[in-house]
């Protein structure tokens, strides 16, 4: 089998099976990104509909970089279809509240125009709410604003307790915080040695607007008048156009335990970097960004996967990760499926499930700052090449097949994915093994992927990449709009849009420091 793939152990396969309920909960939750565009398809220009709520508060309705890129955020559930159906829930509330607006369906944006002119995003007067926009402003500033207006989809991933019994007792290790921090950490390494292979699966970006990279250099092929794309590309937003650093390329972070983690995220959070130093932090009254650090704050550093933790007002991510461990893992590689009216549906959050189960339950290696990057080459060439039956992919012992690598990982799924089956039993059965059938079909015909379906639309319609993107946003919109939400649902998104911009007003009043000294508090590592 070669050493990039790791079976499960049948201790752990039969303690699983033994203790059904322990994976029968899993939890998930998702953060689900879209760009406000006009009637036309350009970038909305209006801020934050006042219907939707206080962007700052709202437990479910948020903006991420710009004041017209949404993030809609959903609750954690133990199934699959409770975690779509309120997302569909906050889409139909959402539609109700943007008047003609669309929601942009595909990960890529198309009119954007002038760089300066893509607004930030703007959350009230007090302290936590200029950070946000001065964090927004800075990463405009290193990065360009148009990189962030990528959209895309996070997905939020943990374990119930009855798992945690389960496998310390199957691991004959003691059941403690430190225990599930380190297991998930060594998802996190499995993760990112195997991600490239979501990537291809769920990747719907092999295409893009002309517009998107008028001045910018790229290898790029023209598939039309108004469209660049590469012939076997995946998902060109995880690639070098998308949400790449050239500063972060020489930044190693460490994920082989919870302190390793902390020493060289802090490193690069307080080290002072000459390029963003030039940038200034404050000048002439006026702040450009949070700090001239490497990463301004941990959000900034973008990798596929993220240890996470609930933070308490005004605490870092950081601080909370040292002080309580981590709680669950942030999956951020998903491209939105177009042909999807929330961008995803249950199958690929099953498959995801699985895919998430089997990384924490094998051996993990350590990684290196060598297989780190040998990872980051991996993931560029699906990116742009993916589809091409011929690649060839780097393990720590040479080249591998990229499609036996699938076949690999997707054959160690199939005992854990009967016992899914097993611990759901749900009346349509088989939900999980049929999840995992679908991603095989995927790599024996490419065709079925996402990237590959995008590119067949928009050769079987013969339209450029913004009709394709403009054409399913509208079907979206009319399915929303003819599914609007009944009375009483309606009137409890309203009451949390009044108490979000309630809670916001409380907010700024309760400050009692000026910003500068806010953000010196805020800035400070414990």
């Amino acid at each position: 089998m070669g050493d990039f793939v790791t079976r499960i152990s049948a201790e752990i396969l039969a303690a699983l099976g033994a203790n059904l309920p322990a994976i029968s909960n899993i939890q998930r939750g998702i953060e689900k990104e879209s760009l406000r565009v006009t009637s036309d398809g350009a970038l909305s220009a209006e801020p934050h509909p006042e219907a939707l709520g206080s962007a700052l508060t709202h437990p479910h309705i948020t903006t991420d970089f710009s004041e017209a890129q949404l993030e809609l955020i959903t609750d954690v559930h133990g199934s699959p279809e409770d975690c779509i159906a309120q997302l569909e829930e906050v889409h139909r509330f959402v539609y109700q509240g943007i008047g003609e607006e669309l929601l942009w369906t595909t990960s890529m944006p198309c009119i954007l125009g002038a760089d300066e002119s893509i607004p930030v995003g703007r959350y009230g007067s007090s302290n936590i709410a200029t950070a946000k926009t001065v964090y927004r402003l800075g990463l405009g500033n290193r990065y360009g604003r148009l990189m962030q207006t990528i959209s895309g989809i996070h997905y939020n991933f943990s374990v119930p307790e009855a798992f945690w019994q389960v496998f310390a007792k199957s691991s004959g290790a003691k059941l403690d915080q430190e225990f599930r921090t380190d297991a998930y950490f060594g998802l996190i390494r499995n993760f990112r040695h195997h991600s490239w292979l979501l990537i291809y699966l769920f990747g719907a970006s092999p295409a893009i607007c002309k517009s998107f990279v008028k001045n910018t250099d790229h290898q790029l092929d023209m598939l039309d008048e108004g469209s660049l794309y590469l012939p076997h590309a995946t998902s060109l937003r995880m690639g070098r156009l998308g949400y790449q650093s050239e500063a972060q390329s020489s930044l190693h972070i460490s994920y082989n335990s919870l302190a390793q983690y902390a020493e060289s995220m802090q490193e690069a959070l307080t080290k002072p970097f000459p390029t963003y130093e030039s940038i200034g932090v404050k000048v002439d009254g006026e702040y450009r960004q949070l700090a001239s650090t490497l990463l301004q704050i941990e959000n900034e550093f973008y990798g596929t996967i993220r240890p996470k933790r609930p933070i308490k007002s005004g605490e870092r991510p950081l601080t909370a990760l040292r002080d309580r461990g981590v709680e669950y893992v942030e999956v951020r590689c998903l491209d939105l499926n177009p042909f999807l009216p929330v961008g995803i549906d249950a199958t690929q959050i099953r498959f995801l499930d699985l895919f998430l189960l089997y990384c924490l339950v094998v051996e993990s290696p350590l990684d290196s700052e060598a297989e780190s990057a040998r990872m980051g080459r991996n993931q560029l060439s699906i990116v742009a090449n993916g589809r091409d039956p011929s690649l060839d992919l780097e393990s720590p012992s040479g080249k591998v097949d990229k499609q036996h690598w699938a076949y690999e990982i997707l054959s160690n799924l199939e005992p854990l994915s009967a016992l899914l089956d097993e611990a759901h039993e749900t009346e349509n059965g088989n939900l999980y093994q049929r999840a995992l059938q679908e991603q095989k079909i995927k790599v024996a015909h490419p065709q079925h992927t996402p990237s590959a379906q995008v590119l067949a639309s928009m050769a079987e319609h013969h339209v450029p990449f913004f009709r394709f993107a403009m054409n399913q946003s509208l079907a979206h919109k009319a399915y929303f709009d003819n599914r609007k939400l009944e009375p009483e649902k309606l009137e409890l998104f309203q009451t949390l849009s009044r108490q979000s911009i309630k809670q916001q007003r409380e907010i700024e009043a309760a400050d009692n420091v000026d910003f500068p000294t806010f953000l010196e508090s805020y800035l400070a590592l414990e």
